[in-house]
């Protein structure tokens, strides 16, 4: 028996535990010494029978001993009778970190997130809890939205794999829950609110850009629209909302920093007001900050030898972005807009915005910007849109920039992204079949919608679009 058995045999029932059978065979071991030293010595003082009296109780003794340890072999393993305390193998699984119920293999489990309203009374979470508990779910963690009548619990759960959805929501109404709503969840959310709270108003601080996208991460699957307060195509200017905003159930309107409406809206699940105050907070961080878009720009030599600067651009660009409208055909101005040319210089102001989207200009060494590209949030979609000075297409600067608007897409979590132009744009066809992604062809009274899907693609790697070398500054 090693150290460590014996220890925990010891510390068994929690009290030391004697050992007889060791003081049995102590005691044979001292008669036998005895006994043999007396026959050495001439059996003085024994009498005829020598060291026999002390042989057989020492002999008594040692079979005594035998006879117990193999009993204890034979036997030690049984289960004692009577309560000791201890929990059964199986239960102790059961309560271990995956939260798995008896026969479902190690690893293999469910991350769920879920909405439920309770009374606002005292056990009416242990209650939740419990019913969860029962059902071998593990809470990874709790956030609360107190009502006016009620309390909001969102969980993040951990559940045995074979258990479904309607069997957790089955627990949770026994349990007093009420409105439950239920869905798959991934490893991204086992982050805790606060430290997606700060990194979500990093990236909006960084880049004006970010501010639906750390809208939509903030609220869940929903759809945001930004609307100007001057829409670029004329028109009624849209509602107005208090500063403070307004929530409406399943609808929250936000004032843009720059007077405009930002509405955020989900069917499927009433905000709170912990949420509101949330997407506030965001859209005030925003607009204390100011018009901002981070740095960073790439020269990429093109096959004839040119040198053209990539970067972002905003609203600083307007003049230079007017004087390449000057410099395009009619026709090229009419596939890129499907409008009145005149109207063209009406909607730069909105594309360049970094409120609506991203938008990536393509300048000369003498800084004359010769190419746009756009990414356009559009509710819960997405729109690339390109726009190359004649004198520079078909030179590979329409691919460089949809293929760096589509990573910017997938970096994002977008599912996909659509360019709308006409059937006979045949330069646009060519650049989205160039991105080697799964596309779809929609064509209705000339006009072509062409949809690229993303699920492919991951996140911060760079789309191929040519071969063309580049440094960055």
């Amino acid at each position: 028996m090693n150290r460590d058995v014996a220890d925990v045999t010891r510390a068994r029932h929690g009290r030391p535990v004697r050992h007889w059978r060791r003081d049995l065979i102590g005691l044979a071991a001292l008669l036998t010494a005895v006994a043999v030293a007396g026959s050495v010595a001439g059996r003085a003082g024994y009498g005829p029978d020598g060291p026999v009296p002390l042989l057989v109780p020492a002999v008594a003794l040692i079979v005594t001993a035998a006879f117990h340890a193999w009993w204890a072999r034979r036997h030690g393993h049984a289960p004692p009778r009577g309560d000791t305390g201890a929990r059964p193998l199986f239960s102790a699984q059961q309560a271990g970190a995956s939260g798995q119920a008896p026969g479902t293999a190690a690893g293999q489990s469910t991350l769920w997130r879920m909405r439920t309203t309770v009374k606002d009374e005292p056990g009416s979470l242990a209650a939740l809890c419990t019913a969860l508990a029962g059902q071998r779910v593990d809470i990874l963690s709790l956030q609360t939205h107190p009502l006016a009548d009620g309390t909001v619990d969102e969980f993040l759960l951990r559940a045995p794999a074979g258990l479904a959805a309607a069997d957790v929501t089955r627990a949770v109404s026994s349990a007093g829950g009420t409105s439950t709503w239920i869905e798959r969840a991934d490893a991204h959310d086992l982050v805790d609110a606060p430290t997606r709270v700060l990194g979500l108003a990093t990236r909006t601080a960084l880049d004006a850009a970010e501010l639906p996208l750390a809208l939509r991460q903030l609220l869940g699957r929903c759809t945001i629209r930004s609307l100007p307060a001057r829409p670029a195509g004329g028109g009624r200017a849209p509602e107005t909302v208090p500063v403070e905003g307004a929530l409406e159930g399943t609808v929250m309107r936000l004032r843009a920093p720059e007077g405009g409406v930002i509405t955020v809206e989900r069917p499927y699940l009433p905000f709170t007001p912990t949420e509101f105050a949330r997407a506030r907070a965001l859209v005030e961080l925003d607009s204390r900050l100011g018009p901002r878009v981070p740095g960073g720009r790439q020269v990429l030599t093109l096959p004839e030898g040119d040198d053209i600067t990539v970067r972002r651009a905003d609203t600083g660009d307007l003049d230079a972005a007017k004087e390449m409208h000057e410099r395009c055909s009619a026709q090229t101005l009419s596939m890129r807009y499907h409008g009145p040319v005149g109207d063209a210089d009406r909607y730069l102001n909105h594309l360049l915005s970094p409120r609506f989207g991203r938008t990536l200009a393509a300048q000369t060494a003498s800084g004359r910007v010769v190419a746009l590209g756009h990414l356009l949030w559009d509710g819960d979609e997405t729109e690339v849109a390109l726009l190359v000075e004649d004198g520079w297409q078909r030179r590979g600067i329409g691919a460089e920039l949809l293929g760096r608007l589509v990573a910017m897409a997938a970096e994002a979590g977008c599912e996909s992204v659509y360019a709308v132009t006409q059937s006979s744009n045949t330069g646009m066809v060519a650049a989205m079949r160039g991105l080697g992604l799964p596309l779809d062809y929609q064509i209705e009274e000339g006009t072509l919608v062409v949809t690229a899907r993303l699920e492919a693609t991951r996140p911060a790697t760079r789309l191929p679009h040519g071969q063309r070398s580049g440094r960055r500054d």
